[in-house]
């Protein structure tokens, strides 16, 4: 997909979970069009490999740890823009979730936004601008038969980002979720090994496009949404997902 190069230059920008899959993509993006990259992973490997193809900075960071993020993020000039991706998936029924399995989504998937958010929006709120992206799923819309806690965790993801969108406006700060359908990655390719090529058949299905998405699809909505193309944009979900909600 076409980038804007020089549309982010003089940004910087923060993107967890982004050593691989989307938020490589996004990453490369975001860095293919100007901005100051630094992608936060425990990945270091995968990271390592997109820092010498794009230039990027790396912190090897549990950016579900407040008080590590906090640390790490709380001094000097802050972030432009903050796309918040780091996250794990769920593939059992309700009933066969254990509390552990519970706690540890709404660990992974919120609380690496409630950490990251908490240490990165005062720089924002006091230069003025910022840029909050929240890498959702259509699943919180739709529900997601054996993802329920995942489902339930976007689903927060997008009430939270509602209200930073509501606190943050008078600073010139706005807040988005991205909500993806299914994306062809290795995360979603390992599920389709556990549970076979009807469950492959069942994602393309549930699309009106009828095929998978593409971490890049994805990235070009973030950036969309991070630029100043969209400054009149906060506290709204778009989906990237092949019309999923209509099919």
């Amino acid at each position: 997909m076409q980038a804007f190069p020089g549309r982010f230059d003089g940004r910087a920008a923060l993107v967890t979970g982004g050593a691989k899959g989307v938020g490589a993509a996004i990453a490369r993006r975001i860095a293919a069009e100007g901005a100051r990259v630094t992608v936060a992973d425990l990945d270091e490997v995968s990271a390592r490999k997109l820092q010498q193809e794009t230039g990027c900075d790396f912190i090897r960071l549990d950016v579900c740890d407040p008080d590590g993020v906090m640390q790490a993020f709380s001094g000097g000039a802050g972030f432009d823009i903050v796309v918040n991706n780091a996250g794990i998936d769920q593939h059992s029924f309700f009933t066969n979730t254990s509390p552990e399995e519970w706690r540890r989504l709404l660990h992974v998937n919120l609380e690496s936004v409630f950490s990251v958010c908490r240490a990165t929006l005062p720089a924002m709120q006091a230069k003025g601008y910022g840029r909050i992206v929240n890498i959702g799923s259509e699943a919180a819309r739709l529900g997601s038969k054996g993802g329920s806690v995942y489902a339930a965790t976007k689903g927060a993801m997008i009430a939270f980002t509602k209200s930073l969108a509501i606190e943050n406006a008078r600073y010139g700060v706005t807040a988005n979720v991205i909500a993806p359908g299914p994306i062809s990655t290795p995360l979603l390719h390992g599920a389709v090994e556990r549970g076979g090529d009807g469950l492959l058949r069942a994602m393309i299905d549930s699309t009106l496009l009828k095929r998978l998405g593409t971490p890049e699809e994805v990235a070009a909505a973030v950036a969309f949404i991070a630029s100043e193309e969209a400054s009149f944009i906060t506290g709204e979900t778009i989906g990237v997902s092949g019309g999923m909600p209509l099919a």
